[in-house]
């Protein structure tokens, strides 16, 4: 859910500005609206400072900086001299020079040895599948492309090879020597980081009394307000608080239960609520668990993801942030690819060590539909589908209505009315609850009450043609873009299928591996399978990532009507920067 926000007002002297804003950012609470960018020189110079001291402290956590990379590239190439001129030896190049050598090599097939006998040649080596020689004097008719004289002597290029490598060393311990100078970057990080928010919040502030005063407009939790208050009023201020509208724009702090919680930052990815919105999380989090899970479809590779969650927790950066949504994600993938019946693409329903009782919960087999034979996982992904659309378009109504008042909306409720109100009656007819004929009778009903909002009563007070002809446009809108919405909710069904074919593949190659009676191909076995399993743990996550989200802000935030262009609630507080 959306926190409700409290809008206060600061006037102060203009030359209390500075310290005002300092204590502001040590209560941490409140929000002044601000610009996250530069926006001028002297914002740009401190932005380009901190990410200047950001990249050295990662450098130095790193052990390793752009001048390293250069060593180590520099180091490379060293090598690479040394293999070039290794086959040509030691020699002393002054004295060689006098001679006029022409160097040359040719694959060992393709080497002459009539070349001997017409110029004067001498092999240097033979070695995998080629011959490096070189030809005395003038080369004129020889039938080869000569190729450049070394650079330089085995010798020289080892000399140079091992003096980069010292270099390379030295300059690693320089930079892990540095490593104590960590906590007093990242306190300057701060410093500056807390400095530009103050900069950038200042320049919201308004100039009043020819400039002898300043005024502020700041936002904080409404739950921070008995707090708030004793510290304000210690404050050179004057101050003024009033309940936050929907027009004043305020910024979005979301407030969930710890399940939800972990899902906030898919929300955060679409972008925040506004303030008379809704917060989608709570919805979000079961469906996308839901989908992952489905897109997955596999037990031990849910197991596998709870393990890499255990790993992350207490790691910091990346996706150790995420090692709770992760765990999550895996017990998810463990239950549904119990119910669809697979572990590590291993067909439970067919392996004697699965306990019967347990063979019983797994979905399985096909569903006859009107007349047509369909796979029971296909079909279930598919009403998965429907429901999560129906639902989100009664969102729609509701909050809609709710923001903007029923008479503005009477088309959506037509709308919703018409999908959700079929959709369960039938069902009701498919399950035998209701009998057909009625079932029949009421979906007409329902069909006439939804065509007088979808048709005539979309705008009240409009030309009844006018609405008649929009009403027809969006009837095509609407029958074509559901219809692909639906079906797109078959990617469930067919990414988990897609997982199990490859996964089953590797099992395949691996027992084909094995042979009948195994001694030594246990260890090709396992190296085998587990690279495999690997592989289509990494490719199976991206799709269980990408694809659901996909089906939430697409199919279901279209239809709910979820706009996401709230800002995010971020106060001014002290040691912003703590996770680079």
């Amino acid at each position: 859910m959306i926190e409700k926000m409290t809008k206060y007002s600061f006037i102060l002297p203009a030359s209390s500005k500075e310290s005002f804003l300092e204590e502001l950012q040590t209560l941490g609470v409140v929000d002044i609206s601000h610009s996250e960018k530069p926006v001028d020189d002297r914002s740009n110079r401190l932005f380009e400072k901190i990410e200047e001291l950001k990249s050295l402290y990662s450098d130095i956590q790193k052990g390793s900086d752009r001048t390293l990379e250069g060593l180590l590239a520099a180091g490379r190439e060293c090598g690479k001299t040394l293999s070039e001129v290794k086959v040509w030896g030691s020699y002393d190049r002054e004295k060689l020079s006098v001679f006029g050598l022409h160097y040359y090599i040719v694959p060992e097939k393709k080497f002459d040895p009539s070349w001997t006998e017409e110029f004067p040649l001498q092999k240097v080596l033979s070695a995998d599948g080629n011959v490096w020689f070189v030809v005395l004097g003038d080369v004129s008719g020889f039938p080869l492309k000569e190729i450049p004289a070394p650079s330089c002597t085995e010798d020289e290029a080892q000399l140079a090879l091992s003096r980069k490598e010292d270099e390379i060393n030295a300059y690693r311990k320089a930079l892990e020597a540095r490593r104590d100078e960590l906590p007093q970057l990242q306190q300057e990080i701060d410093n500056l980081s807390e400095e530009l928010n103050r900069y950038l919040a200042s320049l919201k502030g308004e100039s009043a009394a020819e400039g002898a005063l300043v005024v502020f407009e700041a936002f904080a939790p409404e739950s921070e307000k008995t707090h708030l208050k004793p510290k304000f009023d210690t404050m050179d201020c004057v101050w003024m608080e009033e309940p936050a509208k929907a027009e004043d724009a305020p910024p979005i702090k979301l407030r969930n239960n710890w399940f939800a919680r972990q899902f906030e930052v898919l929300t955060g990815m679409y972008g925040m609520p506004v303030y008379d919105e809704f917060d989608p999380t709570p919805i979000l989090a079961p469906f996308f668990l839901l989908f992952f899970a489905l897109c997955m479809g596999d037990a031990g590779y849910g197991l596998l993801l709870i393990a890499i969650g255990l790993l992350l927790k207490g790691k910091s950066g990346g996706l150790a942030k995420l090692w709770r949504l992760i765990i999550l994600l895996g017990a998810g993938t463990t239950v549904i690819g119990l119910l669809l019946g697979t572990f590590l693409a291993i067909s439970l329903s067919d392996a004697a060590w699965y306990p019967a009782a347990l063979k019983r919960f797994i979905i399985s087999g096909t569903v006859d539909l009107m007349g047509n034979s369909l796979d029971l996982q296909m079909v279930m992904a598919v009403c998965i589908g429907i429901l999560h659309i129906c639902l989100a378009m009664c969102i729609k109504a509701v909050l809609f209505t709710r923001r903007f008042g029923f008479k503005s909306n009477i088309n959506t409720w037509g709308w919703t009315l018409l999908i959700t109100g079929s959709v369960l009656v039938a069902t009701l007819g498919l399950l035998g609850v209701c009998a057909p004929d009625l079932a029949k009778w009421i979906i007409i009903g329902i069909g006439s009450v939804s065509a007088l909002g979808i048709f005539i009563f979309n705008k009240p007070g409009r030309n009844p043609l006018i609405n008649i002809g929009a009403g027809l446009w969006d009837t095509y809108g609407m029958a074509t873009g559901l219809l692909g919405d639906v079906l797109s909710y078959i990617r469930l069904y067919a990414l988990g299928l897609a997982g199990g074919i490859l996964g089953s593949t590797f099992n395949t190659l691996g027992n084909m591996v094995l042979g009948d009676n195994p001694t030594w191909q246990w260890p090709l076995f396992a190296l085998l399978v587990i690279f495999g399993h690997a592989l289509n743990l990494a490719m199976s996550c991206l799709g269980a990532f990408v694809h659901p989200l996909r089906l939430t802000f697409v199919e279901y935030f279209k239809n709910s009507g979820y706009e996401g262009a709230g800002r995010l609630y971020s106060p001014l507080s002290k040691t912003t920067n703590q996770n680079l």
